[in-house]
């Protein structure tokens, strides 16, 4: 309350197209807790398929130094759509699977990192969530963080193959 029992005017809604966030469904037993904030000692790695890959315009920007691991992998259940310059997970049970690099935070550099990426993410249309990935050099599954198409993101055309490297107009 304010002086004289009057509020103070809410915030408008956030402009532009953000609707990213953290699927809270994902946390239930993950390493964060409901409102997306990191747990210390408890860390997941983080699924990439698009521009933070090795070779992507975002890797050496937000990636260079922060990873102990960047190992080639599989996202099953989902599709790969193009986007405005950058693609769009989405999960569908049963397509797939996308490639991408599953991201090992190095020691020390998680919080920052988590906080880069969702600053990235989330406001582009994209929400964290823990899905499952698999992990090439072994088949091992591994829980990651993955940042998936936003309920209301407009997509383009899905990606055959599932490789934004692999797509035609490279």
């Amino acid at each position: 309350m304010v002086r004289g029992g009057a509020h103070p005017p809410r915030r408008p809604p956030r402009p532009g197209p953000y609707r990213g966030g953290v699927n809270e469904n994902a946390n239930a037993n993950a390493n964060e807790n409901a409102s997306g904030a990191h747990r210390p000692g408890t860390e997941r790695p983080f699924f990439v398929y698009g521009t933070l890959r090795p070779g992507g315009r975002h890797h050496d920007r937000l990636l260079r130094g922060r990873t102990a691991a960047e190992e080639d992998a599989l996202l099953p259940d989902a599709v790969l759509h193009d986007g405005p310059g950058y693609p769009y997970a989405v999960a569908a049970p049963g397509a797939g699977p996308v490639t991408g690099t599953l991201l090992t935070a190095a020691p020390g550099t998680y919080p920052a990192l988590l906080d880069a990426l969702d600053l990235l993410e989330l406001p582009a249309g994209y929400e964290r969530a823990a899905r499952a990935t698999v992990r090439l050099r072994d088949g091992a599954r591994v829980s990651a963080w993955v940042y998936l198409a936003a309920p209301g993101t407009a997509l383009g055309p899905p990606i055959p193959g599932g490789d934004w490297f692999g797509r035609a107009d490279v």
